[in-house]
């Protein structure tokens, strides 16, 4: 018997320092609880740093700008968190990653407080993403495989 399998392989590189905005990573108006759909690229965030365990990465949550301040800065707190513990549940040490919560302190658009927006508007701004912020070859970008079938 012969058994076929179709491997798709791609190539990306990235540089410490470069934000990389998880685009699926979104919350619900005031929950800290990750979206169903993040899971895909939540796995490809695990695969990235299985690939590379020489690196190690900031995970920064966001908020929009709806609510006070201190609350938005706890809630993007407690986002963070979730993903630091999905990726920690994933085999990822804990030492590589450190997790930061900005609240509403790095708006993407013009939805500051008094301004009127759309929900999918505010919605860019409950985002998490992750940067590279160390690693053992200094100046040089990373390779990452990303592997599926």
């Amino acid at each position: 018997t012969t058994l076929y399998v179709k491997l798709v392989l791609a190539i990306e590189e990235t540089k410490a320092n470069a934000t990389i905005n998880l685009k699926n990573i979104y919350y619900a108006t005031g929950s800290s609880q990750i979206k169903q759909e993040a899971s895909s690229d939540l796995n490809r965030l695990v695969l990235f740093l299985t690939d590379n365990p020489s690196i190690s990465i900031e995970i920064a949550s966001h908020s929009d700008s709806r609510g006070s301040a201190a609350t938005n800065l706890v809630l993007s707190q407690k986002r963070v968190l979730e993903v630091f513990n999905y990726l920690n549940g994933k085999g990822i040490n804990a030492k590589r990653m450190r997790a930061m919560g900005y609240g509403e302190t790095k708006l993407l658009n013009k939805c500051r407080d008094g301004v009127k927006c759309t929900e999918e508007q505010h919605e860019q701004n409950r985002r998490t993403e992750f940067k590279v912020i160390g690693n053992f070859h200094k100046d040089s970008p990373f390779v990452v495989v990303r592997r599926s079938c």
